[in-house]
C-alpha cells in the first residue's frame, strides 16, 4: 500500500514537472511534430525506478550546460572535427550528446547520459550545446534538427542515433554497443 502511494505521488510530481517544462516547447508546431509523446512517456516509465535510486540533491542537475563528471564539453567546430577525426582514425567508441540548456527533455536525460559515461569508461562521451555560435555550421552539416540527439560510434564508425529522451532505447543501444568489451 505504501509503495503504491509513493508511486502515485512520484507520478503526479513527474507529470506536473513535465507539464510545466515541456508544454511551453510544444506550442511551436514544428517542434511539436518532432517530439514523440510516446517516447517521452516511455522514458518517464523506464526511468522512474532508475531515478528513484539517484539522489536528487547530488545527481540530478537541471542545468544542461554544466558537464557531469565523465562528459567532455565540445565548444567549437574545430574541436569537434579534431575529436571526430581521432575517433575515426583510432577506431574508438564514443557518444556525441547534442543538447540545449532550454530543452526540457535534455534536462530529463542529461543525468542518465552522465551515469552512462561512468558505467562505460572506455566510451568517451562528448556534450555539445547546440546554441553555441562556433558550432552552428557543424550542426547543419550533421543535420541536427532536434535535441536531445545522441550519435553512437563503435570502433570509429557511427552505428546508431537516438533523437529524443527515450531512456529505454538509450539503455538498449549502449548495452548492445558497449557491453563490456
Amino acid at each position: 500500500m505504501v509503495g503504491t502511494r509513493n508511486l502515485i505521488v512520484r507520478s503526479l510530481a513527474l507529470r506536473h514537472a513535465i507539464k510545466n517544462t515541456v508544454r511551453p516547447l510544444l506550442t511551436n508546431t514544428n517542434l511539436h511534430s518532432r517530439i514523440s509523446k510516446s517516447s517521452l512517456f516511455a522514458a518517464t516509465l523506464a526511468s522512474s525506478s532508475y531515478s528513484s535510486h539517484l539522489s536528487l540533491h547530488h545527481s540530478r542537475s537541471l542545468s544542461s550546460a554544466s558537464a557531469s563528471p565523465g562528459l567532455i564539453l565540445v565548444n567549437s567546430a574545430e574541436e569537434f572535427n579534431k575529436i571526430l577525426t581521432k575517433i575515426q582514425d583510432d577506431s574508438l567508441h564514443a557518444i556525441f550528446y547534442f543538447t540545449a540548456v532550454w530543452c526540457g527533455p535534455c534536462r530529463f536525460i542529461s543525468p542518465i547520459v552522465g551515469e552512462l559515461s561512468k558505467k562505460y569508461p572506455n566510451v568517451a562521451t562528448y556534450k555539445i550545446d547546440i546554441d553555441q555560435e562556433a558550432i552552428q555550421d557543424t550542426l547543419s552539416r550533421l543535420q541536427i534538427t532536434s535535441v536531445p540527439t545522441l550519435h553512437f560510434f563503435q570502433n570509429g564508425k557511427k552505428t546508431d542515433e537516438l533523437i529524443g529522451a527515450d531512456v529505454a532505447r538509450l539503455n538498449h543501444i549502449t548495452e548492445k554497443l558497449f557491453k563490456k568489451d
